[in-house]
């Protein structure tokens, strides 16, 4: 019998990188159940006979990962069900596997009631337009419906993941560090892989939760650092690594509580890769500090800003051969020694191995170059605002005292001293606004000219800086 066609699935879902929405009011097991059946296609289109499923520890995960597999093999393709794990073991899988397909059913850094997909297609990371296309695929029916459905069958990768990662990864001297997950996923296997490599651990929140019932699973917020920071300074612990929660981003704090950002913890993996790839490409979005191209030049290697996004950044990894890429949000894709997916995990004990080999951890990373800077601040719209606003900067807005403006990205606006840079973001009706300079007073120089130029194209925004 052929199975009817789908109900359309709630077009805001289908965002630039994944999909992703609110449970069972946007993203629910029929929609997911719909996308599935279309991804299955696209495989049958690509010559793709299997596809991995992992999941995050989500309540949601179970159902909607069981309505996203019921798809998939409607269209006739095998699906292999790895169960709870980070987002990196599904990327891991598809590897390890043999089968180059993968879908992580995760919600990332969202909150509890989120959940969506990230989905790799015979080695392919879907995004923009083809994610799209599969929304295009359920509206004209255009789907695959096979006389017997795929087989299921079940798979533990997390052993073989061990031992890959502590095949390859040796740490000079045993360490003790803090470990945050937040009570995401990555608490099933973190502590686990951080013993394998020798060190001794101060466990926070690795209980797997999908409610998160201590601290929002996001490390590039300093408040969900603080839990860190405290174990830091009350234990003999001489690092803290955090997680979010699917384990594909890092967040680093020193023993005494300063914040390494992601373009910082670049510096020493660009250093380090470029030690064994001489004049390798280093590749790191428009959100990174200015100081990083000039430390990559220095060490021999050839910089690359590209966008922000870590499905655009491993689209760029792939090609360019780079042998590492690094956003500003926490994703770090190593090439070298490794697969190339994001995955906070492998970054947090390629770090140990290069600490491990310094006398004083803290000090290697408080000597690396610094500026005064923001955080990420975002300026909130309405849906679609943000795209216009920068797109009025990138025709209109002059810049007092600008050197170079690149609109790669955005508009990101290099001074003699600092830079500050404006993005639409492509997940959240926000601009995404980040500043740095050489000293405070250059800072709010910078700022006044962004605030002057916004207002210019805009006016009457509340402005979060």
């Amino acid at each position: 019998m052929t199975s009817p066609r789908h109900a359309l699935p709630a077009p805001e879902i289908f965002k630039a990188y994944d999909i992703r929405g609110i449970v069972d009011t946007v993203l629910t097991p029929d929609a997911v159940r719909a996308i599935g059946h279309a991804l299955g296609s696209e495989a049958v289109a690509r010559g793709q006979a299997a596809i991995a499923v992992g999941r995050d520890g989500r309540l949601s995960g179970p159902a909607l990962a069981g309505a996203l597999a019921d798809g998939i093999r409607a269209a006739g393709v095998d699906v292999i069900d790895i169960g709870c794990v980070p987002t990196p073991l599904t990327y891991f899988a598809a590897h390890h596997l043999g089968c180059d397909s993968c879908v992580s059913v995760t919600g990332s850094h969202n909150p509890p009631d989120y959940n969506g997909l990230k989905m790799v297609l015979g080695g392919q990371t879907l995004y923009g337009a083809m994610i799209q296309d599969l929304r295009h695929r359920i509206a004209d029916d255009d789907l695959v419906r096979a006389a017997a459905p795929g087989a299921l069958r079940s798979a533990d990768v997390a052993g073989a993941y061990l031992d890959r990662v502590a095949g390859d990864v040796k740490l000079a001297r045993p360490m003790k560090i803090v470990i945050d997950c937040g009570n995401g996923v990555a608490g099933g296997i973190a502590p686990a892989l951080f013993r394998r490599l020798g060190c001794e651990l101060v466990e926070l929140f690795c209980e797997v939760d999908g409610t998160f019932p201590n601290h929002h699973p996001d490390p590039s917020k300093p408040e969900n650092l603080q839990d860190v920071i405290r174990a830091l300074r009350d234990t003999d612990a001489e690092l803290g690594l955090a997680f979010d929660g699917d384990g594909d981003r890092l967040g680093v704090v020193t023993k005494d509580g300063e914040i390494i950002y992601p373009d910082r913890q670049l510096m020493l993996f660009a250093e380090d890769v470029l030690s064994r790839v001489p004049g390798g490409e280093i590749i790191f979005d428009v959100k990174c500090t200015r100081k990083l191209a000039p430390w990559i030049r220095e060490r021999g290697g050839k910089p690359t800003m590209w966008n922000t996004g870590h499905a655009l950044v491993k689209a760029k990894l792939k090609e360019t051969g780079a042998p590492l890429a690094g956003e500003m949000s926490g994703h770090m894709f190593f090439k070298e020694r490794w697969f190339g997916f994001d995955d906070g995990l492998y970054a947090g004990a390629r770090l140990l191995e290069i600490l491990s080999a310094r006398t004083d951890a803290n000090a290697a990373l408080k000597d690396l170059p610094d500026s005064v800077s923001t955080p990420e601040l975002n300026l909130k719209m309405n849906e679609g605002e943000p795209f216009e606003l920068v797109g009025r900067l990138k025709q209109t807005a002059r810049f007092d005292d600008a050197q170079e403006v690149i609109t790669l990205d955005g508009v990101r606006v290099e001074y003699a001293d600092g830079f500050g840079l404006a993005r639409p973001s492509n997940t959240t009706p926000v601009v995404v606004l980040r500043f740095e300079a050489d000293d405070a007073e250059a800072l709010a120089r910078i700022q006044a000219d962004f605030r002057r130029a916004i207002e210019s194209v805009w006016p009457g925004l509340t402005l979060p800086f």
